[in-house]
């Protein structure tokens, strides 16, 4: 939703016109209009999918030479944004997809193209989703509890357990990684490769009933011997933190965008707490607009305040990734910073927006409802609030002593 003039300073500027024909107001309202039936119904998002990808949403990272758009990060997170604004759990489940084709942006643009083929296939509508996250693994992609055997012929057979696979019914291709202990040198290999819909050997359990995100649909998927191909094995890396421009870009793609995803269900939270303040009337204060409550005005100024400090911290680091910064070992801090900071304000101003709003949104059906039930989402994503404070704490005080 684009911002008018009676709404705060704080909400940014409207998308500039090319990035509004991606996602203009009518596609945009249309998507608005399905999210709350899917949240009931606990239902994936078909339509929205279905439109999203035949405006090219989908090819925001493909270059405009393979009929994609063409675009960066900076771009990309600016959409984002938008569409969660509309549906959050659709922007959530879309950025897995993102993700992949982003990170083989970021790493084109470094002079890598070991996933080149992942912006060929996007283009020709084949649909990327994550398939890395694992229960109990807070190594994330540092090391692995789903097995990777090698085969004869170059190839892996997967064994394991992936959580939080968004996409679920929809993806073509699901990226994968698992730890190959065969190699002899104690600690093993992470092995990355893409299986397709058609591969044999796993099971999506229909397992997603949760609070929030409901339409993202990001069920479990068991791994039982899926082999991926030698063709398709893109990455074997050590395990442990290491400096593959793989992770780099994993990380800039998977932060930034997920912090899109919460700056826009901030956005839209302080929006409607607006225009609940502005209906919202006094009895005791003889019918007066509550927006002349200097209680509430507060609240909303707290919100607005947030909000306005989130904004540029979006658009800088995404812009960075794309002007190829050189933060050094910044970049790390900078990223997990800016995704704690995005899911903690959204979680915030959410809440104010609900306290100014009156009781009317606690009740099941409300949009400040469903984004009080949608944002908690944002402190199980990757980094954690620990991990991202570790993070940054070893940047600027360096490692922890060992005794």
């Amino acid at each position: 939703m684009r911002p008018d003039d009676s709404l705060p300073a704080a909400l940014p500027a409207a998308l500039p016109d090319a990035l509004s024909e991606v996602l203009p107001d009518d596609l945009l309202e249309r998507i608005r209009g399905r999210a709350a039936g899917y949240d009931r119904d606990n239902a994936f998002f078909h339509e929205d999918l279905e439109e999203l990808a035949a405006a090219g949403y989908l090819k925001i990272f493909v270059p405009a030479a393979d009929g994609g758009l063409g675009l960066g990060l900076a771009a990309a997170a600016q959409l984002q944004r938008r569409l969660a604004t509309a549906a959050p759990a659709t922007a959530l489940a879309i950025n897995m997809h993102l993700v992949w084709t982003g990170v083989a942006h970021v790493l084109a643009a470094r002079g890598d193209a070991s996933l080149d083929f992942v912006l060929k296939e996007a283009a020709q509508g084949e649909i990327f989703a994550f398939g890395n996250s694992e229960a109990g693994n807070d190594s994330v992609l540092f090391d692995s509890r789903t097995t990777a055997a090698p085969d004869s012929g170059g190839g892996y057979a997967f064994t394991g357990r992936k959580i939080f696979t968004s996409l679920s019914p929809a993806w073509t291709r699901l990226g994968i990684f698992g730890k190959d202990t065969s190699a002899g040198d104690g600690e093993g290999q992470l092995v990355h490769g893409f299986i397709t819909r058609d591969t044999p050997g796993y099971e999506i359990l229909a397992d997603w009933d949760t609070l929030g995100m409901r339409a993202s649909q990001s069920n479990t998927t068991v791994l039982d011997g899926a082999v991926v191909p030698a063709e398709r094995i893109f990455r074997k890396l050590p395990v442990g933190p290491n400096a593959d421009p793989l992770i780099f870009a994993i990380f800039a793609c998977f932060e930034t965008l997920l912090a899109a995803v919460y700056t826009g269900i901030g956005e839209r939270a302080l929006t409607l707490g607006v225009e609940a303040v502005k209906g919202r009337t006094s009895f005791k204060n003889g019918g007066r607009s509550y927006a002349q409550d200097p209680d509430i005005r507060w609240k909303v100024a707290d919100a607005a305040m947030a909000m306005d400090a989130l904004y540029p911290q979006l658009s800088g680091v995404a812009a960075d990734v794309d002007a190829l910064a050189e933060h050094g070992g910044q970049w790390f801090p900078k990223l997990v910073g800016l995704k704690v900071r995005a899911t903690e304000t959204a979680r915030t101003v959410v809440d104010l927006a609900i306290r100014v709003s009156g009781g009317s949104s606690y009740f099941r059906g409300s949009e400040l409802e469903r984004l009080y039930r949608d944002v908690l989402a944002g402190m199980f994503h990757p980094s954690d609030d620990e991990s991202a404070h570790n993070t940054v704490a070893n940047a600027w005080l360096g490692p922890l002593e060992t005794a």
